[in-house]
């Protein structure tokens, strides 16, 4: 497969550039030379690339290399910078990876090792380019506060376009911390009632013996500590919305009460003999599975069937991998603002570590793990030790990687590829990052070896179980 991406390469030799121009060139990308630092900055003002690749030491300037990344950085800070030098010293290295360098060679290096490098680094680009035109996409659509790209919560997009209008039910059915408040907030800003309150009550934060009196208010001295009238939440929301977040917590008895307002579309404040009208959209949300709520007799089925005209059910984070990215940026960009912290973004090894976890507290775990990272940041890029989940992944001594007798590289890869897949537990977009490979090429090497994937070899498992 031909590889797309624009490179600049800049070294004084002949050899190397005419050797990387040649190399990349093979590959597919369109590869610019040049031999020193002026030369390189007429061509970046002509010009803007996804790569430059570029040696520290130019015959103009002895630290050349840093000055095009600096520059490089104020230009197109989405340009990624690898530099290579034969004369590398660890104070160099750092300030190059500090100003933003995706990577730091020592000559004499492998074409291969240039080959993988310019894939992982053109992939970066072109993963954060899609961040920031999705980005853009949803503002467009106004769901600026709805972060994703991934078909399920495309489906939810259309979903909330074509029910906003209407006054129909809408039960939000998704783990805690998976965004149902975020979805419920578009559906009611996007509905004729945006104008009028949009009222949101827990149901699972309020004392049983208070969540008739909050619902619908009650008349003074209806019960002991009522010494006046009080309006309820669902008079509150005349007009406008009104959600039930967590509804399968609502106690037994209070649902056929809920369920006569909403047939009837009038209720009762508690110890009054009058009714009055009740004129709200009924948002719902809960993070059980309503059926099984159903069965263990904590959620009346004809309730159920009436606050759910339209269902919106919220995959977990987990399931949704491809949005990581998107939203790790997002998250990042928002506290780096936020608390004015100058960092650069997150290394490899980092995205590694995000796309390795499994994220059981969802979106808000992934929001509350990067605000903490912005903040105890050390460095200019946010390193794994930053992260707090997961283990740190220590390299191994050079001497204990061991290769059994008589295997094969292609045996050697396809067990690499099975471990990778294992370690991200069948999530193949973190384990092409890891590996420094394109999606594309990870599964054709997935097929090529007929390797199953951890997840995919459950659910096989459980269907065969059921059959």
């Amino acid at each position: 497969m031909k590889k797309e991406g624009k490179i600049l390469v800049v070294d004084d030799e002949p050899a190397i550039t005419d050797g990387l121009q040649l190399l990349l060139s093979v590959e597919g990308y369109q590869v610019t030379v040049a031999s020193n630092l002026n030369a390189a900055r007429n061509i970046l003002e002509r010009q803007s690339f996804d790569l430059i690749v570029t040696d520290l030491q130019l015959p103009d300037d002895r630290q050349g290399g840093l000055s095009l990344l600096r520059l490089s950085k104020e230009r197109s800070p989405d340009t990624e910078v690898i530099i290579i030098t034969g004369h590398a010293t660890v104070s160099e290295a750092v300030e190059a990876t500090r100003s933003g360098a995706f990577y730091f060679v020592e000559k004499p290096f492998e074409p291969d090792q240039i080959l993988v490098l310019a894939e992982k680094a053109i992939e970066r680009r072109r993963l954060l380019n899609e961040s920031e035109s999705y980005r853009k996409h949803f503002q467009r659509r106004e769901y600026s506060s709805i972060i994703g790209a991934s078909k399920s919560m495309q489906m939810i997009y259309e979903t909330i376009e074509s029910v906003a209008k209407s006054d129909a039910n809408v039960l939000i059915i998704g783990e805690s911390g998976t965004g149902k408040e975020l979805i419920a907030n578009a559906i009611h800003f996007h509905s004729l009632r945006a104008a009028k309150e949009f009222v949101k009550v827990n149901c699972s934060a309020l004392p049983k013996e208070l969540i008739e009196a909050e619902l619908f208010g009650y008349m003074k001295g209806a019960f002991t500590g009522a010494m006046q009238n009080r309006t309820g939440l669902v008079a509150q929301a005349k007009g406008g919305s009104l959600m039930l977040d967590e509804i399968g917590e609502m106690p037994i008895e209070l649902q056929p009460k809920l369920l006569r307002v909403l047939e009837e579309r009038r209720f009762r404040p508690v110890g009054s003999s009058e009714t009055f009208e009740a004129d709200f959209r009924l948002i719902a949300a809960t993070n059980r599975e309503p059926r099984e709520a159903i069965k263990e007799g904590l959620m009346r089925e004809d309730l159920f069937y009436r606050i759910s005209t339209i269902t919106i059910n919220v995959p977990p984070l987990r399931e949704r991998a491809e949005d990581l990215q998107l939203l790790t940026d997002h998250f990042f960009n928002k506290f780096k603002e936020k608390y004015n912290r100058p960092l650069q973004g997150f290394s490899q090894a980092a995205y590694q570590r995000v796309f390795a976890h499994r994220w059981p507290g969802n979106v808000r775990e992934l929001q509350n793990a990067i605000e903490r990272a912005v903040l105890l940041a050390k460095n200019s890029r946010i390193e794994p030790e930053d992260l707090p989940f997961g283990e740190t992944v220590r390299e191994a001594p050079t001497d204990s990687f061991f290769v059994p007798p008589n295997m094969t590289l292609e045996d050697i890869e396809k067990v690499v590829i099975e471990q990778t897949l294992k370690r991200t537990q069948g999530n193949k977009q973190a384990a092409a990052q890891i590996l420094g490979l394109y999606r594309p090429r990870l599964y054709s090497k997935i097929r090529k070896y007929k390797i199953s994937i951890p997840r995919e070899s459950k659910r096989r498992a459980q269907k065969a179980a059921e059959s």
